[in-house]
């Protein structure tokens, strides 16, 4: 597919469906979109206005190193992965800026082909498009045949689907992309969040998948779901140290700098895992609940091992689904948002608070 103009941002289209859900007696229950709703932590919020805070000099594009440092050892420590280098890890202002720049700053262009998976987060597909790249959405990066395939995304546990890919697809499709000199960029936003996913969810990073060598890989990772700094802005990537660096290079030139109190926040969020724990049994629970409902309602829940989000059908059209929650005060998100194998499925997020988990759960049941 040859790059186009940039789609209409996908969310927009709900606007009827939200007024409806928005007149329900009891107000409506937003399970569209995957925002945290739970607080901060403590040891977060004291980090943001502690000594960072009064610093009016610039922060660095690469940040401290004891950040890095610390970003470092918390993979190895919660992730089992292959020793990070502190200097092969670079903070970024969110996940998605990376994800939708990754193309650019890699250097593609015309000509050059990104891999998405077939169901999946919309901007992989925005950044090839950034970029004047082509996409291509398979799971089977083969698929691409002998055209250049220069990146390829992966996403375990999935956005839409919660599906958690194996160790042997993982390092199947790491191989692949080292016989071709592609890159391999994971997106791990919700590798924290396992929930009760069998096999558990695992790292591009890991010695089992890589054989303990990052070239050629980036692992993207997030804390706007396991720590709920959504308003934080707070990510990075890892892997390769050629590749980080090929990205600093370009983020310094261009000014994509993380706030220095942000950075201090990360370091706190990544030292501490109680909260990640806590976080993540919140997730599961609210996820029980929700996916019986949704099948005592007579949707099917798909895949929906691990992650914030349930993936269910009712066997029709997805806005027919969309509509029908709607009714009962309740905003999911239409599968066609993740491509075109999502057009009988919808997108539930376990992002409410409990409250309103239970006022959905109510609502389904009753």
């Amino acid at each position: 597919m040859r790059p186009t103009a940039l789609p209409d941002f996908p969310w927009d289209s709900l606007a009827g469906e939200k007024a409806l859900a928005e007149a329900h007696p009891d107000g409506i229950v937003d399970l569209s979109v995957g925002t945290p709703v739970d607080p901060v932590p403590a040891v977060v919020r004291a980090a943001l206005t502690g000594p960072a805070a009064g610093e009016p000099g610039y922060p660095t594009t690469h940040g401290p190193t004891a950040l890095r440092a610390a970003i470092a050892a918390s993979l190895v420590r919660r992730f089992g992965v292959s020793e990070v280098d502190p200097a092969a890890v670079l903070p970024t202002i969110g996940s998605k800026e990376l994800v939708a720049w990754l193309p650019t700053l890699l250097g593609l262009g015309p000509g050059d082909v990104v891999v998405i998976p077939e169901l999946a987060y919309p901007t992989y597909e925005v950044g090839a498009r950034l970029a004047g790249a082509d996409w291509l959405r398979s799971d089977q990066p083969d698929a691409a045949g002998p055209r250049r395939v220069r990146l390829v995304w992966l996403n375990s546990p999935s956005n839409p689907t919660g599906r958690v890919l194996p160790v042997e697809r993982l390092r199947a499709v790491v191989a692949w992309a080292r016989d071709r000199g592609a890159v391999v960029a994971s997106d791990e936003c919700y590798l924290a969040l396992p929930g009760h996913a069998d096999p558990a969810p695992v790292s591009v990073l890991h010695p089992q998948v890589c054989g303990g060598d990052h070239t050629g890989l980036l692992a993207v990772h997030s804390m706007s779901k396991s720590s709920n700094l959504a308003g934080y802005r707070a990510a990075f990537v890892a892997g390769d140290p050629a590749l980080v660096a090929s990205l600093l290079e370009v983020r310094k030139h261009a000014g994509m700098m993380l706030p220095r109190p942000v950075q201090a926040a990360m370091a706190a969020a990544v030292a501490d895992d109680e909260h990640i724990a806590a976080q993540a049994a919140v997730y599961d629970a609210r996820r029980a609940r929700l996916r019986d409902a949704l099948e005592k309602a007579g949707l099917r829940v798909d895949h929906s091992q691990a992650g914030l989000y349930l993936w269910a059908t009712a066997g029709q059209p997805c806005r027919l689904t969309v509509r029908d929650l709607a009714a009962h005060g309740v905003l999911v998100a239409p599968g066609e948002f993740y491509g075109a194998a999502g057009a009988e499925h919808v997108r539930v997020a376990v992002t409410a608070s409990d409250e309103r988990i239970d006022a959905a759960v109510r609502r389904l049941t009753s």
